[in-house]
């Protein structure tokens, strides 16, 4: 069972998820306390595979939001460090968007760059991502503007929503074994590329309506440096800022930590956990901190996900529009406005 498109009706998919669930830990958007996001599924969960954005993005089954790297503890008066250990057990990530899955490539250039991060490759070595395509992209998306298709997610195994049926595509080995050890729930579709074209078709037309597909990028990029970081406009817009850092805890591409440590009865545990580069104590040594004032983060943050990190990628973007941001700020105050801003005005006075 190599290759193909294989099919499974909805009502079906809850066999299929107990039959993931037996030989791996799988993750799928899960509807709990008002809000849909990522979880490890449980028989009886309420699963929202519907639901087009979570509210926060799946990266934390890569990158989790808190995570134990070691223990420090005295044994016979000596002192013993015990490393955590690594993700050793494949899971899956069911029902990411392409914009999630195309943020994991952003933190593949981070966490997977020279020196390695071993929690994170060892977990991204581990998981399997099945992602499906946006059937109702929302006004809050911009995707495309990052080069990123919704109506064809780029990963492990794509697939897509027709009718009564989930369609299903592997496009990697990983996929392919993924759907190999699910023969008894899948089955061979006959003309289905035909099908997904006709869905394709769709979910892109819809794109092209929303609000923010015709947004542009001209002027960002590599070799914008000091003409961005100079620009009077920054003066402006990072007035209505909270500093509350929701953008950062909602954003699939933010890869900013925290390392603490926690005194426990046998020990101390040093562990890691999200920061945010919004937070006037991001990075504060005994020295003192290099961004004093909110508008040095405010801009830092924007001009690393536009500038910064692109000079440094080969071009790649640290945004892929999912607009969590847009959704989420209570300022209204998000990456679009930013780029929006510097479009109309030139960056300049």
């Amino acid at each position: 069972m190599m290759g193909g498109i294989y099919g499974i009706s909805k009502d079906r998919l809850e066999g299929l998820f107990s039959a993931l669930a037996a030989e791996r830990e799988l993750y799928l958007p899960v509807l709990s306390g008002g809000k849909v996001n990522f979880s490890v599924w449980e028989e009886g969960a309420d699963v929202r595979l519907d639901v087009t954005k979570t509210a926060k993005s799946p990266k934390d089954a890569f990158f989790p939001q808190f995570e134990t790297l070691y223990t420090c503890r005295t044994e016979e008066g000596k002192l013993k460090i015990d490393p955590e250990e690594l993700c050793r057990r494949e899971f899956v990530v069911f029902g990411m968007r392409a914009c999630d899955a195309a943020g994991l490539r952003v933190l593949d250039r981070v966490f997977l760059s020279e020196p390695v991060d071993t929690f994170y490759a060892a977990r991204r070595e581990l998981g399997t991502i099945v992602s499906i395509a946006c059937g109702e992209p929302e006004e809050s998306c911009f995707c495309r503007a990052f080069g990123i298709d919704a109506a064809a997610p780029d990963a492990d195994a794509a697939a897509w929503f027709s009718g009564e049926r989930l369609l299903m595509k592997p496009q990697t080995e990983k996929g392919m074994r993924l759907v190999s050890s699910l023969s008894e729930y899948l089955t061979e579709e006959d003309g289905a590329e035909a099908v997904i074209e006709e869905e394709q078709a769709k979910i892109r037309a819809i794109t092209e309506k929303l609000p923010y597909s015709s947004l542009s990028l001209e002027g960002w990029g590599s070799g914008e440096t000091k003409r961005k970081f100079d620009s009077p406009l920054w003066e402006k817009l990072y007035r209505p800022c909270l500093a509350c850092g929701t953008c950062t805890f909602v954003c699939p591409t933010c890869q900013c930590y925290d390392i603490k440590d926690y005194k426990t009865k046998n020990g101390v545990q040093r562990y890691r956990c999200w920061d945010s580069c919004m937070y006037s104590d991001f990075t504060l040594m005994a020295g003192g901190n290099n961004r004093t004032t909110q508008l040095q983060r405010f801009r830092q943050r924007f001009m690393h996900k536009l500038v910064y990190f692109p000079e440094n990628n080969e071009g790649m973007f640290s945004c892929v529009g999912c607009g969590r941001c847009v959704d989420s700020c209570p300022s209204s105050l998000n990456i679009v406005k930013v780029i929006k801003a510097f479009g109309k005005d030139g960056g300049d006075e």
